[in-house]
């Protein structure tokens, strides 16, 4: 890991959250974009799934992390993609990672869209902070473009 490399753990009420959502999102309701990723592990080979929010910038869709380095960030970016699953549909995925100078539109859209949900790990950063913001605060939040296999 790099100096700048950050991980929030989820909490308890987190995981509660994050295993409803997911449920609903396997039940084929996507919950404001949600899906659910399915991952190879990095080590094991065995599939990993966590639920996220697929985002849609000017017809390209991204994932974000807004937690940091987490396991599925290891993962994909080992793997190189996965599935993304909703209810009984599966696509199949691959990621390219964007550098943190092409970051800050990206964050300002999903601080706009999912703040009520994601906004206490953006330290007070909101969709209005300017892009010298979003840069400084860039290298802590993975963003993967995200592509058909």
């Amino acid at each position: 890991m790099t100096a700048t490399a950050r991980y929030i753990a989820p909490g308890r009420s987190t995981a509660l959250l994050n295993a409803a959502i997911a449920g609903l999102t396997r039940l084929g309701v996507s919950v404001w974009g949600s899906r659910v990723l399915a991952v190879r592990g990095r080590t094991s080979g065995e599939w990993r799934t966590t639920p996220v929010n697929l985002l849609t910038v000017d017809g390209e869709r991204y994932l974000v992390a807004p937690r940091g380095v987490t396991q599925w960030v290891r993962n994909i970016r080992v793997a190189g993609g996965g599935e993304l699953h909703v209810g009984r549909r599966t696509e199949a995925i691959t990621v390219t990672e964007l550098a943190d100078a092409d970051k800050p539109a990206i964050l300002r859209e999903y601080l706009r869209r999912w703040k009520f949900e994601v906004g206490v790990f953006f330290d007070g950063v909101d969709a209005s902070a300017d892009d010298a913001t979003l840069r400084a605060i860039a290298p802590g939040y993975p963003v993967f473009r995200v592509l058909p296999a």
